[in-house]
């Protein structure tokens, strides 16, 4: 049995269904992200296991006891808001040492603790500083620290990097990653990024209208979208009807090549932008260049074929074509994949 156990969680505001019957469970020292679309269940999820939040029907256990009789602040979790809820009036100590505070530790042990805290999360020596003085990022960390303070069985963080830029949120991620490692933390964070979803967790929880339509290791759920929602939430926008016979899959698109075993019949087809490459006007689906974007050390280059929806393909620098050019598009079956859900499934 994992350390968190949810079986049947339902929860309803009125006429509607926030969850809808969740199960879910996280080993001790897994760390576990929720993804999905603003209105898909993930914060009021963390707030039934926070004890914020009473389910309408379900259990919640923390090392296999029912949490339904527990209040909130006897349940031993730890919670992360976006916005830190920092008090001001405390410097950086007077905030780390709350929780301790909280739960009775002597003062004489709360300084160590705190210093500790501090020195684990990159601000040593920062205790004595104003909360109003400290950098977004900053602030970011003494919520951390003051969330690890009372040692949580179980931290959950709601879209801890939401306020920041996205060059501090990718160095943070990866920072929280090895830190929580360090630490054996077991944790349940959610984000509507996935990019920082994926740096992140061991296992990513995909939601949609109050289910959970897909688990798995971040590199399964990218690699085999487990329908065309997943598929599109995750970016992919070359998601299509076909019909699979053999080794290719009838699309509008034309005769798409696939990978061997794929499942036959009427399904819904991904291809990945980096298996569209762009040849001479004479091979493949004849396009031509709408759009180029460029990212980094790709460029997405949107393609209009002669018939059929637009189509996204990537490229390095040197190898992409000019807006308006005209090319042909081939297929890669290495980056095709038969979707499990069929036609008009979405």
């Amino acid at each position: 049995m994992g350390l968190l156990t949810l079986s049947g969680v339902t929860v309803r505001f009125g006429s509607r269904t926030a969850l809808d019957a969740v199960d879910l469970e996280i080993a001790e020292g897994e760390i576990v992200c929720l993804l999905g679309p603003s209105g898909s269940g993930k914060s009021t999820l963390l707030r039934v296991v926070a004890g914020l939040q009473p389910p309408d029907g379900g259990r919640v256990a923390l090392d296999g006891a029912d949490q339904a009789r527990v209040p909130a602040h006897r349940r031993g979790v730890g919670l992360m808001f976006q916005d830190h809820q920092l008090f001001p009036q405390r410097d950086v100590a007077g905030n780390v040492a709350f929780g301790l505070r909280m739960r009775g530790v002597p003062r004489a042990e709360r300084a160590p603790r705190v210093a500790e805290l501090l020195d684990l999360v990159g601000l040593p020596g920062a205790g004595s500083r104003a909360v109003a003085a400290l950098s977004g990022g900053e602030q970011q960390r003494v919520a951390l620290a003051r969330a690890l303070a009372p040692s949580p069985r179980l931290l959950m963080l709601d879209e801890p990097l939401g306020q920041l830029d996205r060059g501090l949120r990718e160095r943070l991620v990866i920072e929280l990653r090895g830190l929580f490692g360090r630490l054996g933390t077991t944790v349940l964070a959610v984000t509507h990024d996935q990019g920082e979803a994926f740096a992140l967790a061991d296992r990513v929880v995909v939601m949609r209208e109050g289910r959970v339509a897909q688990t798995g290791t971040p590199l399964a759920v990218w690699q085999r979208p487990a329908s065309a929602f997943v598929a599109r939430f995750l970016g992919f926008d070359n998601v299509v009807p076909g019909t699979v016979s053999g080794s290719a899959a009838d699309t509008v698109w034309g005769k798409v090549p696939v990978p061997a075993g794929s499942a036959q019949g009427a399904r819904t087809v991904l291809i990945r932008p980096a298996g569209v490459r762009t040849a001479d006007p004479a091979e493949g689906l004849r396009c031509t260049v709408e759009a180029r974007t460029f990212r980094g050390s790709r460029v997405a280059v949107l393609l209009r074929p002669e018939s059929g929806p637009l189509l996204e393909a990537e490229c390095g620098p040197r190898d992409a074509p000019r807006e308006g050019a005209t090319v042909g598009a081939v297929f890669a079956e290495e980056d095709v994949v038969v979707l499990p859900d069929g036609p008009g499934e979405s």
